[in-house]
């Protein structure tokens, strides 16, 4: 849930910088979401543009390319991806962070790869998507100890897939290009271990 009330419990990393240097461009089609994380963002120091679209996250990035952005993935008239390249052809040192609700580690590497700082599920808190934007090398966490196997993201991610198609299993297996029956088979095992 998107955390209003809380400033950041750091003292302000934007303390001193020049506006320009605390520019934010969101950009998310969920209009409440988006107008709840400017909010937060504005009080944690930030200068918040919010576009609701590719083609006005677009036009924002490249009409006064901001120094961070918080991008959701799947927008309604495209991919967040490509908002991503075009603030990076105009402000290459631009911190970027994808949210999105549909995770995978593909679409995570592809992220990476157009120059997200990092990837964020939806609904991030202010307080995270903060944390993502600032960190460095020194204040980024260490790798988990033990994490999740590859199966188990994958069983994870056709779990929630599911989920989102009302347990449909024809809708679920079109969606994840996979047979039905392929399907079927995975959903009637357990969880596989972490």
């Amino acid at each position: 849930m998107m955390d209003e009330t809380n400033a950041a419990i750091a003292p302000n990393a934007l303390a001193g910088l020049p506006e320009s240097e605390r520019t934010l461009l969101i950009v998310d089609d969920d209009a409440p979401l988006c107008q709840r994380l400017a909010r937060a963002m504005e009080r944690r120091g930030f200068v918040v543009t919010a576009a609701e679209s590719l083609a006005a996250g677009i036009d924002a990035a490249t009409r006064t390319p901001p120094a961070f952005a918080v991008v959701d993935l799947r927008l309604g008239d495209g991919s967040g991806l490509d908002v991503v390249k075009a603030l990076r052809q105009a402000r290459p040192s631009a911190r970027v962070v994808i949210l999105t609700g549909y995770g995978n580690i593909a679409t995570a590497v592809a992220a990476v790869k157009v120059g997200a700082l990092d990837y964020l599920p939806k609904p991030a808190d202010a307080d995270a998507v903060e944390a993502a934007l600032l960190a460095t090398e020194a204040t980024l966490p260490p790798p988990p100890a033990d994490p999740m196997s590859a199966d188990r993201v994958r069983w994870e991610h056709i779990q929630r897939v599911f989920e989102q198609c009302d347990r449909n299993v024809s809708e679920t297996a079109r969606r994840l290009k996979m047979h039905r029956r392929t399907l079927q088979r995975i959903l009637g095992k357990h969880a596989p271990r972490s």
